[in-house]
């Protein structure tokens, strides 16, 4: 039981973040699929600018629901650096959602909205693992405490 709470106490705040990352992804995740399953159409938008819309706007719910709730321990004054790389590393996470829609409808040649939906679902999950890394890495990085000089941090590694 010590081990459990030893390993609890030791990740507490990365399994905090990845919980309400997980939470405000959910949230995403709900405003990207209905809104693309909205605009989507066989023989309509392309199944790509589907995707692209729908991201757009849920990156601006997701950005706020990230930096005042999942990170916001780690946020800093400078918002406009945040909401650049935030912005950024979103639009990667769209390509890279977008191409596995892409090759499903164009390189698959595969129309059905049911397909669709699993290629974006492949897509999402792969991007969501790329944003998670990027925001933690990047976009929210940890603020050292208040005259604390930043020191480097050793990998965590589990024996």
């Amino acid at each position: 039981m010590s081990l459990i709470r030893d390993t609890y106490t030791r990740f507490q705040v990365v399994i905090h973040e990845i919980g309400k990352f997980g939470v405000i992804g959910i949230v995403g995740t709900i405003i990207t699929f209905g809104l693309q399953n909205a605009l989507y159409s066989p023989n309509g938008i392309w199944p790509e600018a589907s995707v692209v819309i729908a991201t757009a706007i849920a990156t601006v719910a997701t950005f706020l629901g990230n930096r005042y709730w999942a990170f916001r321990h780690r946020r800093t004054d400078n918002i406009a650096r945040e909401t650049v790389l935030f912005i950024f590393f979103n639009v990667l996470g769209m390509l890279i959602q977008t191409s596995a829609v892409a090759i499903n409808a164009h390189g698959l040649h595969n129309t059905s909205r049911l397909s669709y939906n699993i290629a974006n679902v492949i897509g999402v999950g792969i991007a969501t693992l790329f944003r998670l890394y990027c925001y933690r890495q990047w976009v929210f990085r940890a603020v050292p405490a208040a005259g604390a000089a930043e020191e480097l941090v050793e990998p965590v590694t589990i024996p």
